[in-house]
């Protein structure tokens, strides 16, 4: 198994490439600028992109989709709840990140889904809160979480379709519950550190201590 974490952009964000050294199959995780970087990162691996997945429907994490598609062919996966905002996103906020817009998804899921990367299996989990379809990923003691847990931090709530409450309740019943030594591997560069623990999380994140 090849895991890469990979900051692009000017936004912090972290893409992820994963990829099973068996098949060669590969996916990008939040493909969110400089696709020519990541396919080369893939090829020096020898992996072919076979998937783009997003992690929610922001324009910071999808803005590079289209240039993906365009050079892979791969296809697009998002949950449910986030299909009609990928495909839609405000003139406004295309503007604001000078971004292209995605085309529509290939791939919808949904909560306990399972997602498959050559012979890897990667466990689909709805967090719902800084968007309502917000997903984690949990794949081999690691999970992806995208917007809704940083390190030392959390995802903003403040956007349409947002809520502390909910974010909250992701993060202490879903991603909280998982095995302490989980690493956590967030969707943008904000924290100390470019990744952590749900165990360093659970004891000194300043936004969910008790």
């Amino acid at each position: 198994m090849i895991v890469k974490q990979i900051e692009v952009g000017h936004h912090m964000v972290f893409s992820y490439l994963i990829g099973d050294e068996e098949t060669k199959e590969a996916l990008v995780i939040d493909p969110a600028a400089d696709a020519a970087h990541l396919i080369d990162v893939a090829d020096q691996h020898g992996l072919r992109i076979t998937s783009v997945l997003n992690t929610h429907a922001h324009v910071d994490h999808t803005m590079g989709n289209a240039e993906m598609v365009r050079r892979t062919g791969a296809t697009i996966i998002i949950h449910e709840a986030e299909s009609y905002a990928l495909h839609h996103p405000s003139s406004y906020t295309l503007s604001l990140f000078r971004a292209e817009p995605s085309p529509p998804a290939d791939t919808l899921i949904n909560d306990g889904d399972t997602m498959h990367v050559g012979k890897l299996n990667l466990q689909v989990i709805h967090t719902p809160g800084h968007s309502p379809g917000s997903i984690s990923l949990y794949l081999d003691a690691m999970v992806f979480t995208g917007d809704t847990l940083f390190v030392g931090g959390v995802g903003r709530t403040d956007l349409p379709g947002g809520s502390w409450e909910t974010l909250e309740a992701s993060i202490r019943h879903r991603l909280f519950t998982l095995p302490v030594d989980t690493v956590v591997l967030p969707g943008h560069n904000y924290g100390a550190t470019p990744t952590s623990t749900i165990h360093v999380e659970k004891l000194t994140n300043p936004s969910l201590r008790l």
